[in-house]
Parts: structure tokens; sequence; C-alpha cells
């Protein structure tokens, strides 16, 4: 049974039971949110929608569902692979020796101009304890015209995809062996300091501490004691100029060179943000 293919659904930012402050904060990084959405499995969320993939703040509502997503630091968590089909993929993954749920079904409202409609969702997980860095996933969208929607792609940072997501790791070969057991060998390679999953147009950088010191200097958000973590997604975005003046607009500290924008962990709900035309 064939491999899945790596393809990048979305990225997801844990706030926990802080999302009006998350909303505020992303709105003032220049980001357009999708209005509040509730999951039927108890948590909530708001999204950023981008060319072929998106950021999702997800948290709970004080005193709501999801314990799970508190047992996670905030910050940068998920890392959500696309499939378009949950039923082969679970087959696929289980044959490869790959631990992962079966295929979970949930959904929530999407308001309309003409009125409600429910988006819904397939996921398949990896268990919790796969890895330290954060939740590993793979989801199907049965609506997906009710989430790429162009009223919400427009950002005013310029933002117009996910160009890499950067996990730190102790031992990088140890997570990047479990990317070549889930997509093949020929999706990983060697880099300076780690190794790099190949993701359509996108990319997961998993690499050491020192490796990413050297690329976030000051800006490396916290390990908070873990082997590995999710540190940073680098956006691209239609003009540094263009971001800079979003940023400055939402008074959100950052850093400019010629070559990128950097916005530090704690200007982003603990994850590092970085800009690239």
């Amino acid at each position: 049974m064939p491999l899945p293919m790596p393809t990048l659904d979305h990225v997801v930012v844990n706030v926990h039971d802080r999302m009006d402050e998350a909303e505020a904060l992303y709105r003032r990084l220049g980001f357009t949110l999708t209005p509040r959405g509730h999951h039927t499995l108890g948590s909530i969320n708001h999204l950023a929608i981008l060319g072929t993939d998106y950021l999702e703040l997800i948290g709970t509502s004080p005193g709501g569902g999801r314990a799970d997503l508190l047992g996670w630091p905030t910050g940068l968590n998920g890392l959500v692979f696309g499939t378009e089909d949950a039923d082969a993929l679970h087959a696929a993954l289980a044959a490869a020796g790959i631990p992962c749920t079966p295929p979970v079904a949930f959904s929530r409202p999407v308001a309309l101009p003409d009125g409600p409609r429910d988006a819904a969702f397939r996921t398949v997980r990896l268990p919790n304890d796969t890895t330290p860095a954060g939740r590993l996933y793979f989801c199907e969208h049965a609506t997906r015209a009710l989430v790429w929607r162009d009223e919400w792609r427009r950002h005013a940072n310029g933002a117009l995809g996910v160009i890499r997501a950067v996990i730190a790791a102790d031992q990088p070969h140890r997570l990047a062996g479990l990317f070549a057991r889930m997509f093949g060998p020929a999706a990983v390679a060697a880099i300076p300091g780690g190794h790099r999953l190949a993701v359509g147009l996108s990319s997961v950088d998993v690499v050491t501490q020192a490796e990413l010191a050297s690329r976030l200097g000051d800006a490396v958000p916290e390990a908070q004691g873990r082997a590995e973590y999710m540190a940073a997604l680098v956006l691209r975005t239609t003009s540094l100029d263009r971001a800079e003046a979003a940023l400055a607009q939402g008074r959100i500290a950052h850093l400019r060179d010629p070559h990128r924008i950097v916005v530090p962990p704690g200007q982003a709900m603990g994850a590092t943000l970085v800009f690239h035309p």
C-alpha cells in the first residue's frame, strides 16, 4: 500500500483559553481572521486562510472542552498534513507500522451571507506521545469551499502561504526518521544542522537548537524543558514593506533585515513568525 504524499494542510497555534487575546493579537499582526468557529469536538478557532494552506488559532472556551489542548504549552503546536481519503491514509500508515487513530469526523458551523452551513472534516492523528514537539495529524476536507474563501485570503501583511515550519530537536534524526517512515525516505533530506521534509510547496525543517539560534537569534521560543518543540513559521508575503507597515499599524515589535522580518514569540502567542518576500 503506497505511503501518503506529504502536503501541508495547515499549522496550528495553541492559545488555551486566551482566544480573545490571540484573536486581537493576530489581527494586529495583519491577518484577516475568519469568524470564531465552534467545533463539535468542543474547541474554538479562528483561521488565517492563505493560498493553499492556513494558520489556525485553536483554544478552549473558559470551562469548555478539549482538555487535551491544555496539556501542551501555548505556541506553535500542530502540524497538519493533507489527505483526500482518510480511510486509505489510515490503512497506509497502519501498514507502515505508524501508530495512528482511525478517522474521526467532526464539523463546525460557518456563517455565510446566505445562511449557516457546516464545514466537515475527518482527521487521522498520531498519538500525542509520538513526539514532544506537538500534535501531528492529517485532515480530509469534505467542504473545502467553506474554508478557502477569497474574502478570507486577503491580509494586510501580504501573507500568501507557509514556506516552512521549523522544529527544534536535540536529536533531529529521530523525528526525521519518523517522517521518512510516514512518507518515504525520498521525502527527507539532510540540511545543515538537521533534516528537511518536503511538503508540497512547503517544507518542515527539524534542526538542532544551535541551528535554530543561528537562524533566529534572540527570537528563539523557550524550549520549556522539551527535547523537541515547534518553534517558528516562515511565511511568504507579497512585500516586506507591506508586512512592515501592517506590523507598525498593529504596534507589533519586530526585526527587519534586507531579506526578512522576524516577529519574536512574545508578539505571536509563543510562535516566532518570519516574513519572506
